[in-house]
């Protein structure tokens, strides 16, 4: 007896610690998704103005047709100082968004979802969550503390024309990320020998699908009809009432009822509905599978090493994304596989990037950390940003420029990357020609001489903008719809920029440009002034009338003015600059102030006139600067703002307010 009791307490002991450790399960999120967020809620609720905002939102949603019964949207219920989570996936078939998030007070939160749901849609009840959706493919589901809002969108999948039968069998029977929802029905009619009766259903459903992407066009198509039933009869349009003075709005020509297709439209709206109420019954159960999954969890999102690799905890927002994915999961990867080396371009892009983005008081700091998925692609394109400097080029740097950007490379390294690239890419049964083509760009390319043509260092200048007039051709058209050829002028903005390079073979670009000096055709606008070779365009008809070329010292310019090159003592801000620069392979400077104050000509009507000069006002510096960082490539852009918002994040919703009222200025009675 006493045997049989303690084995029923080791049962229970057993079932109840097997039981805590399922609740204790986080909910994980899928390693497939294409797309990952976190916000910090902490941050991000300090730094946003409710007060501003608010206004902001509910103008917005001002654009609904019906009227919004929410004003204030701090009050929703929803914890905003708490981490939120989002992530995306998709495939041929089903497209997923969901975002967590915390509630801190329910009975708001339930009002809410009341107030933005449609009027009679019924809250679907489960054991430990409540549901509702919001729309045909939104759904959001909730307990007295955690929410999930779930977008998701259904495609019925067919046979795949990009693919052989047997991979479109196999990437056809799990259409949904998560594995959640399987469209087992499909899988096993594509297994099938052939059955005539199949295919018949397999093309009635093609004429779903095509029905379906036309669906806008519907009323055309029935207006068509009627006129071509009209024409039969009367071998006439219908004769159109005209009224020149007040013109009345478009409506649809009064045929008679004997020209009505009617049942047809019927017939087709029921096939319409019945798709969507199919297709809607697939997206419900994914997402009560999902939120199942979710609600039976410890309600913790947890992602993967991989995903967190690079979130600093101190970002205002972490995004991550597989590139790798969102192209060769996409329609450009399933072209890309019909090809034998479609391969290469597919590896091209199989990398991931993050992103943490900073909103601090006087800038926006956004961060990227690049990474391809091969270590050994990875290794040949870091060693690619590993270059020298060359004071030459840094002493083109200015102050009183619009911007610049600078390059710093190893040119020679980028022969590596390409062989590994073609190396990782060989299909198999083409080993041996790969091989070969490898081997005969090792000899055909002189990676040694091609380097010191262009070793990379270079830099782009754009010193300012200029207005100049240029004659272009209109067309007028009379009441008859004759054409006539109009000349006008109109002010457009003309760069002035330099472009240089370094070079260790002068002699190689020289010859280039004595060749379009001397060659007949080309001399037309080639000449040589003086020491340096000019191009000019005799119809003044583009936005450049003429453009220099010289090597000088170990450099190649490319230049809009000769006195470009000319390099002048550098302040102490240009210093600073040029110094910067030479630390960073690639890095660049824009004063969007000076860029829109050079582009001021380009704007005519008030309301471009209004909203340029808010931006000039507002709009502040973008710095750029990109190294490598352990195993990634990291690129930092900084945007100072110039404006006296609370911060760089109210920054941006005070520059939305101000253009809401100009467009509300702008929206007076016509004056007839």
């Amino acid at each position: 007896m006493k045997s049989i009791v303690l084995k029923i307490q080791k049962i229970i002991f057993l079932v109840f610690g097997f039981t805590m450790a399922l609740a204790q399960n986080s909910m994980k999120v899928p390693n497939d998704v294409v797309f990952y967020m976190e916000v910090n809620g902490k941050q991000l609720n300090n730094k946003i103005n409710w007060n501003k905002l608010n206004p902001l939102l509910h103008e917005l949603s001002k654009k609904s047709k019906e009227k919004p019964s929410w004003t204030d949207y701090s009050k929703t219920g929803i914890k905003y100082d708490a981490v939120q989570y989002h992530y995306a996936s998709f495939n041929d078939s089903i497209k997923t968004y969901h975002t967590h998030f915390i509630i801190d007070n329910k009975e708001k939160f339930q009002e809410f979802i009341n107030s933005v749901k449609k009027k009679g849609q019924e809250t679907s009840q489960k054991n430990n969550y409540s549901y509702v959706d919001i729309d045909d493919d939104i759904f959001v589901a909730w307990n007295g503390s955690r929410a999930v809002l779930s977008m998701i969108s259904y495609t019925k999948p067919y046979k795949d024309l990009w693919k052989d039968e047997a991979a479109t069998v196999a990437d056809s029977v799990a259409i949904a990320v998560d594995s959640a929802v399987v469209d087992t029905v499909y899988a096993e009619e594509l297994e099938k020998p052939f059955d005539y009766k199949d295919e018949i259903k397999i093309l009635k459903e093609d004429i779903k699908y095509l029905r379906e992407s036309i669906k806008d066009n519907n009323t055309e198509i029935a207006r068509i009809q009627k006129d071509i039933k009209y024409l039969q009869k009367h071998h006439q349009y219908p004769k159109e009432k005209e009224n020149v003075l007040s013109p009345e709005p478009e409506v649809e020509e009064n045929y008679g009822p004997e020209y009505d297709d009617s049942e047809s439209d019927k017939a087709y709206q029921k096939e319409q509905d019945s798709i969507r109420r199919e297709n809607f019954k697939i997206v419900k159960k994914y997402a009560e599978a999902h939120f199942d999954r979710y609600f039976s969890s410890n309600l913790e999102v947890e992602a993967s090493k991989e995903m967190l690799t690079f979130k600093d905890a101190n970002s205002d927002v972490f995004v991550y994304t597989d590139y790798g994915k969102i192209v060769n999961d996409g329609i450009y990867g399933k072209a890309m596989k019909r090809y034998d080396f479609g391969q290469v371009f597919q590896n091209m892009y199989n990398s991931n990037s993050a992103y943490n983005l900073y909103f601090d008081k006087d800038k926006v700091k956004l961060v990227n950390n690049y990474q391809h998925k091969n270590a050994e692609m990875q290794k040949n394109i870091s060693s690619i940003y590993k270059g020298k400097k060359n004071r030459k080029l840094l002493d083109l740097i200015n102050e009183k420029s619009i911007g610049y950007y600078a390059v710093n490379v190893n040119g020679g390294k980028v022969f590596d990357a390409i062989y590994s690239l073609i190396q990782d890419s060989g299909d198999a049964k083409y080993k041996n020609e790969v091989e070969l083509i490898m081997e005969t760009m090792k000899i055909v390319l002189d990676e040694e001489a091609i380097t010191k043509i262009a070793p990379g260092n270079g830099i782009f200048v754009l010193n300012e903008l200029k207005s100049k007039k240029v004659d272009y051709t209109d067309y007028e058209y009379d009441e008859d719809y004759n054409e006539k050829e109009v000349k006008k002028t109109k002010d457009v903005a003309v760069p002035n920029f330099t472009f240089a390079f370094a070079t260790e073979n002068e002699g190689y670009w020289n010859r280039i440009f004595n060749v379009l000096t001397t060659n007949k055709k080309l001399a037309k606008n080639f000449s040589k002034v003086g020491n340096f070779y000019a191009f000019k365009d005799d119809k003044k008809e583009g936005y450049l009338d003429q453009l220099f070329f010289i090597v000088k010292d170990g450099v190649v310019y490319l230049t809009s003015s000769q006195d470009n090159i000319t390099t002048n003592s550098q302040s102490e801000v240009s210093r600073k600059w040029a110094k910067d620069s030479s630390r960073y392979p690639l890095s660049g400077r824009l004063d969007l102030q000076k860029l829109l104050i050079g582009l001021d000509k380009e704007f005519k009507s008030p309301s471009e006139r209004k909203t340029v000069d808010l931006f000039r006002k507002n709009v502040g510096e973008l710095y750029y600067k990109t190294e490598v960082k352990g195993e990634s490539i990291q690129t930092e852009m900084d945007y100072n703002i110039k404006n006296s918002s609370e911060n760089s994040l109210m920054y941006f919703f005070d520059l939305f307010n101000e253009i809401f009222k100009i467009k509300d200025s702008e929206k007076k009675t016509p004056v007839l």
